[in-house]
């Protein structure tokens, strides 16, 4: 499981209810999103009050999964007093038994709530977020990412092997041999303070 480390500090007691409340809320709205693009795709027309006739067990699933996921989570994490992935698997075996009751199999309820909570735990586990960790807020961000491009600049050497002189891509004393390469080829002589003699290497 995640390292206690990950969580620094004084653990802070949630609000159960009031973060139960507003995860069955969100979650509940995806239920009945769910439940409309159900009722669109009946082949009978059964009209707009079937998203709440029919499948309105659609949006009570996922309303209950949502609130017992939040409510089990941080009830956990205030019992323990402790902010870890443990807390992410009570809640998603919990709210993963939620789906299973619909089947009304104890082999569901517990295959259900065992995978659900899996699937939490290591999305808890990595970082508990899509984009990846969260960035160090005391790390400059302009700097963190000239840091990036340091690490990953190419020598100039290799860039003009690839791609030769010339688009604002001057190695150094490349002002002395274009004007070597004109008085050759024409005869004309290209003056020493030439915009490209003080191209920056």
């Amino acid at each position: 499981m995640a390292p206690e480390e990950a969580f620094e500090g004084p653990y802070q007691p949630k609000d159960a209810y009031g973060s139960a409340v507003k995860f069955a809320t969100i979650t509940g709205g995806a239920g009945a999103f769910i439940s409309t693009v159900q009722n669109t795709l009946m082949k009978q027309n059964i009209g707009a009050m079937g998203v709440f006739t029919r499948f309105g067990s659609t949006t009570a699933v996922f309303a209950a999964m949502g609130g017992v996921y939040e409510f089990a989570k941080c009830a956990s994490a205030n019992l323990r007093e402790k902010e870890d992935t443990y807390n992410s698997t009570i809640g998603g075996f919990l709210a993963g038994s939620v789906i299973g009751l619909r089947v009304r199999s104890a082999p569901a309820i517990v295959g259900y709530g065992a995978a659900t909570a899996i699937v939490l735990s290591a999305f808890s586990y990595t970082g508990g977020r899509l984009g990846g960790l969260a960035r160090d807020k005391d790390v400059d961000e302009v700097s963190r990412k000239e840091e990036i491009r340091k690490n990953r600049r190419r020598p100039l050497e290799e860039t003009i092997n690839e791609l030769g002189e010339g688009r604002g891509i001057y190695a150094p004393g490349y002002a002395q041999r274009r004007a070597e390469r004109i008085k050759e080829n024409y005869g004309i002589d290209v003056p020493e303070h030439s915009k490209l003699s003080s191209t920056p290497n």
